[in-house]
């Protein structure tokens, strides 16, 4: 009996909440339309734009051919192990020094980000920088310098280099309309956690039902409110 009790009481709580919601919609759009607003300026002054160049490679090594699936499997291998390779100190750190970049080999790594799309040998490499002609010649040295780097150390084929990277003409980043969308779901269900902790914290009775929900007492009779002129 008890706990049928607690439930139709939670229930009646979150109609309340929702009610209370409801009558205070007005305050959650506004909130969302301000965190909106503030996302898309925060997005356009205070975010540096980012830009994308890429450039790819193609694993083969002479023990390779197209002739038999243990060629492409060992061809896999090798994608993998120059995925390693290419990240390398010893490659990084030359690309910085014929750029003459005044970054460490770590901090240009976190620029790189390499990919091998499914079932081939094909190695993306691209780099996100906030100048778009640095961008490029990052991307093109790494490729050169690493392919240089595989063919002396492993005495194979170095990887061939099918596509330079150019310079971006659009910036990959910040999004501006995803930040956005962010920021007007995040003013709204804040401004909601802060109408509903104000309901929940608040104790106070005002009404006939508060009486009896929070004191268990019956309400006889009401006295009207009487104002003076």
């Amino acid at each position: 009996m008890g706990e049928r009790m607690t439930n139709e009481e939670t229930e009646i709580d979150l109609l309340e909440l929702f009610f209370i919601l409801k009558r205070k919609w007005w305050m959650i759009v506004l909130a969302g339309i301000a965190g909106f607003a503030l996302a898309i300026v925060f997005s356009i002054f205070c975010i540096t734009p980012q830009y994308q160049s890429t450039s790819q490679m193609y694993v083969l090594s002479k023990e390779t051919t197209l002739n038999s699936l243990a060629d492409l499997q060992i061809g896999s291998q090798l994608t993998k192990d120059y995925k390693v390779m290419i990240q390398s100190r010893p490659v990084l750190e030359e690309v910085i020094e014929k750029l003459g970049l005044n970054i460490n080999y770590k901090q240009l790594r976190a620029k790189l980000k390499i990919d091998n799309p499914p079932d081939t040998r094909i190695l993306s490499l691209t780099v996100t920088d906030p100048n778009p002609q640095n961008a490029m010649e990052i991307v093109n040295q790494i490729a050169s310098s690493s392919s240089k780097y595989i063919g002396d150390l492993m005495e194979v084929v170095p990887p061939k280099i099918i596509e330079l990277g150019i310079v971006p003409e659009e910036k990959s980043g910040p999004s501006i309309k995803k930040n956005a969308v962010l920021g007007g779901v995040a003013a709204a269900m804040l401004v909601v956690f802060i109408i509903v902790a104000i309901e929940l914290l608040d104790d106070t009775i005002k009404t006939e039902e508060d009486i009896e929900k929070n004191l268990g007492l019956v309400v006889l009779a009401s006295l009207p409110e009487h104002k003076k002129k």
